[in-house]
This record gives C-alpha cells, structure tokens and sequence, in this order.
C-alpha cells in the first residue's frame, strides 16, 4: 500500500471589490462567494481583513472607517433589485458585528449592483431599489448611467473626501424605528440617564443624543482631542450602556449601537454641529445612517437637538450637519399618522468609487 501524501489544506478563493462610498471604504462581496454558516463566514472574513496579524499589510487594516464589509445578493423580493447585508470588523475584540448598517457604504451599493451586472442600466440614470438586511429599511439609489453605463466622473465634491465624482443620491423610505421598532423607543423625546439629559433617537441607526456642554465639552473639538480625553470618553460609554438599557436594546456593551452624538450650535451656516462616535472613537467626518437619525431629532420638538438646532417650522426641511470634515446636507420629509412622527424620506447626496477588484486566496 503506498503511503498517503500528506493533505494540503483547501484553498479559499474568494472575489473582492474594494469600494468607496462617501467617506468609508469597504471589501465588497457576493453572497454566493462567502460560506453560508454565519460562523464560518465571520472567521473568513476576519482572516481576510487582517487576523491574526492585525497588521495593516494583511488586511485592510485597523481604521474602523475602512474596515468595514458588503455582502450583495439579488434580492427575492418584488419590490427590491439587491440585498445589502453590511458587516463592520472589529479587529480589536476579533469579531464581525452586524447589529447596524452604513449609509455611506449603501452609496457604493448602487454602483456596484449595475457595474456588475446585477441591475440592468437604464439611461441617463437608473434607480436601484436596495433593501439594508441588518435593518430592514429600504433606500432607492439613483446613479448617473448616461449611455447605459455607469458614470464615475463628475463634479460633486462631498466633506472629507478630495476631488470630485458623479452624485449618487440615497432615498431612505420610512428609516423610524429600523432597530426597536419606534423613533422615539423610551415614548419621550427627552429622557435623564446617568444624571445627563439625553434624547434616543432610532431612525437608520439608534442614537443617544448629548449637548456638548453637559460632558463639559464645546462640541467643536478635533477627532483627536475627544479620543484624548479617557474620562470623557469613558462617561460617553457609561451614558450609552445605560441608554441602550432604557431603549430596550438590552446589554449593549459588545455592540456598536446605539452611536453617540455630542451636539452643539452651529458654526458655519449649517443647522447643527455633531460629533459622532463610533462608538469607541470620534468619527473623523460623520456617517450617514447617524446623520439621518440627526436630522430627524432636529425637527423633533422637545429633543436636545431641537432645542439645540431650533430649526424653522416645517415637516419638510434641509438639515445641514456640521462635523469635523466639513457639512453633510440632509433633505427630510416628516409626516403626522395618527398622531405619531413618521419619515417617508430622507434623502443624501453622496460619491462613490470603484478602487479595484481582486481575488482572495488563503487555507
């Protein structure tokens, strides 16, 4: 009998996109190319990103604004063209947490989905209708398609990214509730936590709401200084946990959610300046799900950011959010039902890229 070779350990290939959307970046993949047991999933996308190094040679590094995940898949239903599940690496706790979504990935997702084939083109634009899985909100995509192909080139500049590219504009269809299933999830648009005055506020992306003032901070802070500060930061943490509790989102100390915003007055024209958390670090510009969720607590009358903001009256207004890259312009639509806020529309306008396109190889 002749001895048996010693096994060599299957190869993974999988196919990547590596894509910018507003001012995150993501590896992008098809569902079909990932392993169908969660588990087994989260391990291989923790390897490719970087694990066991943690070095930003292996994967796509530690930057929790780049090491984030797109997982796409022609959606099942009528109403939707793509599924779009995201996923964000935490590399320091070596995990994959898909408590959440991103806006600003959400941007590439429409690009991507025609660039590939999954979405026939129309012209001078075609609408994809993107369902987010982590959430469960829909959002129509319009992108720039003249002559039926995907336009990349343009002149739209957004804060915090350089240069200019071709618009994609992002319509969130009734984000309210996406996470516990009310806007306002303690019923109040104001509420005390920690001996703090906050606001929850869940539209997109679940949100604890703080003025800058009551951590004793001015809310104009660089990125840098607020990361700096470990007993402000600390606080911040203390609040959040304790307002997730109170928000019915249980024990979320292993979670992202919900994110965090010190606001503050305007500067510089816009209706409210936010530093936003990731929650670990201050967030260098500001996301998109996070602003929405902004946006809509500025026209909530009773919420701190409404009494910080003091924007005009109206359901239906801009709301221009200033963070440490520049301002991200909000459009919102505000509708009474019933006697309760609900959000038909809410609408960015965002950039997107294709960086490039690869394979995967690993045991």
């Amino acid at each position: 009998m002749t001895p048996q070779e010693p096994k060599t350990p299957p190869t993974t290939a999988v196919p990547y996109h590596v894509m910018r959307g507003g001012t995150s970046k993501a590896l992008v993949f098809r569902k079909e190319s990932l392993p169908t047991d969660a588990a087994e999933r989260d391990r291989l996308l923790l390897t490719i990103m970087g694990l066991p190094e943690l070095e930003e040679k292996a994967g796509m590094g530690k930057d929790p604004l780049s090491s984030k995940i797109a997982i796409i898949n022609p959606s099942r239903s009528d109403e939707t063209d793509v599924d779009y599940f995201f996923a964000q690496a935490d590399l320091g706790n070596r995990r994959i947490d898909t408590s959440v979504s991103c806006g600003n990935i959400q941007s590439a997702v429409g690009p991507y989905a025609v660039q590939t084939g999954l979405v026939r083109p129309t012209s001078p634009e075609t609408t994809v209708r993107v369902l987010s899985v982590n959430t469960g909100v829909v959002s129509h995509l319009i992108v720039q398609t003249p002559d039926g192909r995907v336009k990349w080139d343009g002149d739209v500049a957004i804060d915090g990214v350089p240069g200019t590219a071709a618009p994609v504009l992002i319509n969130f269809l009734h984000p309210e509730g996406s996470t516990t299933g009310k806007l306002l999830p303690t019923g109040r648009p104001s509420d005390r936590v920690c001996d703090v005055n906050v606001s929850c506020v869940d539209a997109a992306m679940p949100l604890v709401i703080v003025a800058a003032g009551q951590l004793g901070k001015t809310g104009y802070e660089s990125p840098a200084e607020l990361d700096l500060d470990g007993a402000m930061m600390a606080r911040l943490e203390e609040i959040r946990r304790a307002a997730g509790m109170v928000m019915g989102l249980g024990d979320v100390s292993k979670l992202v959610m919900p994110k965090f915003v010190l606001a503050a007055p305007p500067r510089a024209g816009g209706t409210i300046t936010s530093r936003y958390f990731t929650p670990a670090t201050a967030h260098t510009s500001h996301a998109v799900t996070g602003a929405l969720c902004l946006a809509v607590a500025c026209l909530i009358e009773g919420t701190v950011a409404h009494r910080i903001a003091r924007p005009e009256p109206g359901l239906h207004r801009r709301i221009g959010i200033e963070h440490p890259a520049g301002r991200l312009d909000a459009e919102i639509e505000l509708c009474m039902v019933d006697g309760n806020v609900t959000v038909p529309k809410a609408a960015f306008v965002r950039t997107a890229a294709m960086l490039c396109e690869g394979m995967y190889r690993g045991h």
